[in-house]
């Protein structure tokens, strides 16, 4: 058998060698993973013995860093909002910049026993919505996805995470998704007090230009925005509007510099900005919303 110290030596000058920047991190979480142990063990006892399997297990996941698959696609799960959510094919990877809007839900609605309704367009993985619930024990959900098989895993990780009661997920096309009854029996078109959206806002043509680990990996449809990165913005705010409730709040999230030029597109469907959030860099990546009637 090999010492963990060893195998992790080797597998960091590879990975560095790749291009990848957390080289010794991503080695130790992924040796963690082949061998069932939290990472932290690796730390305290380096010179754990690495049996066979598990070497040959470590092997594989080290192939596929250093070819850029990235390490939550290899284990198949992310955390996110201290929650884990399983991915997919067809799910975007989540980031922690997206734990802004979660964190601007929380501010606008401190009340966490409200029975709140919530809209979540573009879902992929649920963990939006998901983080939401977990937040409001007595809210509902309605997540919007137009792959199916992000359907499916988000509804599977309602049932990971115990919300299958309160979340529920269909294939649709942004608000034309919204036909039928929904959780409790209501009507789906009945307005929602929170709407959320990670919508695709990436300029088309610098998509191949991204990181390996977002341009080979992470689903095109969640990512590419159109010519100028707004395309999804301009189907979905016409819904958000529809659908927000008199006093409801949406919260979108954004790329960089895109905070006016979605604000201005909000405006000519009756939204107004109430709200930036920031990210942990400082940047503007949610836009909270509300009626431009309630003024």
């Amino acid at each position: 058998m090999t010492p963990a110290a060893a195998l992790l030596r080797d597998a960091a000058v590879r990975l560095e060698a790749a291009g990848v920047e957390e080289a010794r991190r991503d080695a130790r979480l992924l040796l963690a993973e082949a061998l069932g142990v939290e990472p932290h063990r690796l730390i305290l006892e380096p010179q754990t013995n690495v049996p066979p399997a598990a070497a040959d297990r470590f092997a594989g996941f080290v192939a596929a860093r250093a070819a850029r698959v990235p390490v939550s696609r290899i284990l198949g799960r992310r955390e996110f909002w201290g929650l884990t959510f399983r991915l997919s094919p067809a799910t975007l990877d989540p980031r922690p910049d997206s734990e802004t809007l979660v964190e601007a839900v929380l501010k606008v609605f401190p009340d966490r026993t409200a029975p709140l309704r919530v809209l979540d367009f573009g879902t992929g993985t649920g963990c939006l919505l998901l983080a939401v619930l977990s937040e409001y024990p007595n809210a509902t959900g309605l997540g919007i996805d137009k792959a199916e098989d992000a359907v499916a895993t988000a509804s599977a990780n309602a049932g990971d995470l115990g919300l299958a009661a309160r979340a529920e997920f269909r294939t649709g096309d942004w608000g034309q998704g919204l036909g039928g009854q929904g959780l409790g029996g209501q009507g789906v078109g009945e307005p929602f007090d929170i709407i959320l959206s990670n919508p695709p806002y990436i300029e088309a043509a610098v998509v191949p230009a991204l990181a390996p680990e977002v341009a080979r990996h992470d689903p095109l449809l969640a990512l590419a925005g159109g010519a100028d990165g707004l395309d999804a913005y301009r189907r979905l705010l016409p819904d958000v509007a529809r659908l927000l409730a008199a006093q409801g709040h949406a919260f979108l999230e954004l790329g960089q510099g895109q905070a006016a030029d979605v604000a201005a597109l909000a405006q000519q469907c009756g939204l107004m900005q109430r709200a930036l959030h920031a990210d942990l860099a400082g940047i503007a990546r949610c836009l909270e919303l509300v009626n431009a009637a309630r003024r």
